[in-house]
């Protein structure tokens, strides 16, 4: 059966651990093995832009941020905004007696981001960032991961299942055909980006 969506996923997943009593608890296996990819892939397809005012110190991250890559002004000179820890920018509030200017650093608190030094102007910007992958469900039966990598799908959820089902014996294989699947996505994520018809020109400031 070849898996194209959250259905035949599930009953593949059925399939490989060679039970039918599972129903219940494979989305669980499946949430489980979407956990780990929104902690550890990095793929292109993932990659978003976001255009915005900075107007205050505070704003709210996207609903679907996971880690910036690359933050910029684009009010003339453009400028980089580089990501620092809620502990350096409370040092440099500190260190300039919080006075606004033109945004240099941001951090990501309580999800929100935080710049400094504060606004003395408005600014607008462009960032680029990793979004999540989105989740499975009956409402949203596909994405763009299980369409090109079917194959991660399975091996992360199968991984997930051994301990639930205390098959030990299984863990190491589940775990190396997770990583062998892994390392594909990685490589065809590596193969689109240094393409040619993928090549993009970054600005440096």
């Amino acid at each position: 059966m070849s898996i194209t969506s959250y259905a035949t996923l599930k009953s593949t997943i059925a399939d490989y651990l060679n039970r039918s009593d599972l129903t219940s608890i494979i989305p669980t296996f499946i949430s489980l093995a979407e956990a780990n990819f929104q902690r550890n892939v990095k793929h292109w397809k993932m990659h978003k832009r976001a255009n915005a005012t900075l107007d205050t110190e505070f704003s709210a991250v996207p609903s679907d941020y996971l880690e910036a890559i690359r933050w910029h002004i684009t009010t003339a000179p453009p400028s980089v905004i580089e990501y620092a820890s809620p502990i350096e920018i409370m040092n440099a509030k500190t260190a300039n007696n919080d006075t606004a200017g033109r945004p240099t650093l941001f951090a990501v608190v309580n999800q929100e981001f935080q710049v400094h030094p504060k606004p003395n102007q408005s600014y607008t910007s462009e960032l680029l960032y990793y979004s999540k992958i989105p989740i499975l469900s009956e409402s949203n039966t596909s994405n763009w991961l299980l369409e090109d990598h079917p194959d991660l799908y399975l091996y992360a959820s199968l991984q997930a299942s051994a301990p639930y089902l205390m098959q030990d014996e299984r863990i190491t294989l589940w775990n190396e055909l997770y990583l062998s699947a892994t390392q594909n996505l990685i490589a065809s994520s590596e193969t689109a980006r240094s393409s040619g018809s993928l090549r993009m020109r970054v600005t440096t400031y």
